[in-house]
């Protein structure tokens, strides 16, 4: 039977009325993140492959939607978080017990699971099979955000605060990723690293002396409209999943969430900024852009933990970091990332998680709390990224010993949107 409350006291009504109108607001607001992903990843990339990346980006929603519905849900939320994974419902989302309505939860989550597949595409753009890339896409949003998800979100050990639980009795702390630095982007971020890795990088992007060259993206108004939306739809993302909005602490909150949230990404803007000005002589654009997603993904884990002057700290180093990064995978490790997304949001990620440790107001190691809390989210970032690591190897190495995951090489020179799909975004 569907989770709908049924109240007899109108103030509570009212109240449960507002919550849900919340979620679903929040849930449209990070839907509205799949254009963003889109146009920034488009424009971050060459002409000749825009259609494809606009269509991988549909697929990854069209695909996340069906799936986590029919079989992700359950796996991440079923069983009550006890072992590996939940127990999958086929379909039937009345076993999850809320307030709330069932269907609008699941419509949240779902949300996010399509962000954490649409982040590898970014990586992996310009020379993956349209073909490979849908059979990947399924894997991530039916079986590996769901089992990361169900360790975390879904009740699993690394959130359960029970005394006698493991997080408990080790740390005297559980993991805390409020809103998903670790469980949707770093998630993301290694999946990516994995999958540019089986690539390969795009042809004459290493020479034969090893040096990286610059292959610059086909408008960079498309990636700052992207960057734009993306920010516009983190209000949704980090305040919606306070998943309420009525009641004083709930108002609180989500206002305290927005602030944290916004101060971040101008700082992680400004960090990569003066960095990228004093490192190569200019101000970069391009980098600034990806210095706003640095700041944001880097705050989704503690935004609601933070105080504004630590949500600044955290958006600069952020942005600071992303430049090295981003230089060190291309020029050191010979990794083609054309967007950055290894960095974005593999890096930042993991760094907003572990700062989350140190500048939490309460239980903050910089804030007399102890390292117990520090080591809670050192434990749970190492087993949700040791977990997509292994997955992305085993998903993207079998796919490409089997069916290939890349392109040929006539149709990387000519451009994907012709040959995978018999049209061009730009005529």
């Amino acid at each position: 039977m569907t989770n709908i409350f049924l109240a007899t006291d109108p103030v509570a009504d009212l109240s449960l009325s507002v919550d849900t109108v919340w979620m679903l607001l929040a849930a449209m607001l990070v839907f509205f993140m799949q254009p963003g992903f889109a146009l920034c990843e488009a424009g971050f990339t060459r002409g000749k492959n825009t259609a494809n990346i606009l269509f991988k980006n549909f697929v990854d929603f069209c695909f996340g939607s069906i799936l986590f519905w029919l079989i992700g849900f359950g796996f991440m939320f079923g069983s009550n978080g006890e072992g590996f994974i939940g127990m999958p419902h086929f379909g039937d989302i009345s076993f999850y017990e809320s307030d709330l309505p069932v269907e609008g939860f699941l419509i949240f989550q779902t949300v996010f699971c399509a962000t954490a597949a649409t982040i590898v595409s970014g990586a992996m753009a310009e020379r993956t099979k349209f073909s490979m890339y849908c059979i990947y896409s399924v894997f991530i949003s039916l079986l590996i955000y769901p089992i990361s998800g169900h360790w975390t979100w879904g009740g699993g050990w690394l959130m359960n605060g029970d005394e006698t639980s493991f997080m408990m009795t080790t740390f005297g702390a559980t993991f805390h990723d409020f809103a998903g630095s670790a469980i949707v982007h770093s998630v993301g971020g290694v999946l990516a690293f994995v999958g540019a890795i089986a690539l390969g990088p795009r042809l004459g992007k290493y020479g034969k002396d090893g040096k990286s060259r610059a292959i610059p993206g086909h408008n960079l108004m498309a990636a700052a409209l992207g960057v734009f939306i993306l920010w516009f739809g983190w209000f949704g993302f980090n305040p919606g999943s306070q998943l309420a909005a009525s009641g004083e602490v709930n108002r609180i909150a989500i206002s305290h969430v927005f602030l944290t949230t916004n101060l971040a990404a101008a700082a992680g803007a400004i960090g990569t900024m003066f960095t990228s000005w004093i490192k190569y002589g200019k101000p970069s654009f391009s980098l600034t852009l990806n210095g706003v997603l640095a700041g944001l993904v880097a705050i989704t884990a503690g935004c609601d933990l933070v105080s504004p002057l630590g949500a600044s700290i955290i958006g600069l180093v952020a942005g600071i970091v992303l430049v090295f990064s981003i230089e060190f995978i291309d020029t050191k490790l010979h990794i083609d990332d054309p967007v950055g997304a290894s960095s974005v949001h593999g890096v930042c990620g993991i760094l907003g998680t572990l700062m989350t440790g140190l500048l939490a107001l309460d239980g903050g190691a910089l804030y007399g709390g102890g390292w117990g809390f520090f080591g809670a989210q050192c434990l749970g970032v190492l087993a949700i990224d040791a977990w997509a690591a292994v997955a992305g190897v085993v998903l993207f190495f079998s796919i490409k010993k089997i069916a290939g995951l890349r392109v040929d090489k006539r149709i990387e020179e000519e451009g994907l949107d012709i040959y995978e799909h018999g049209e061009s975004c730009f005529n």
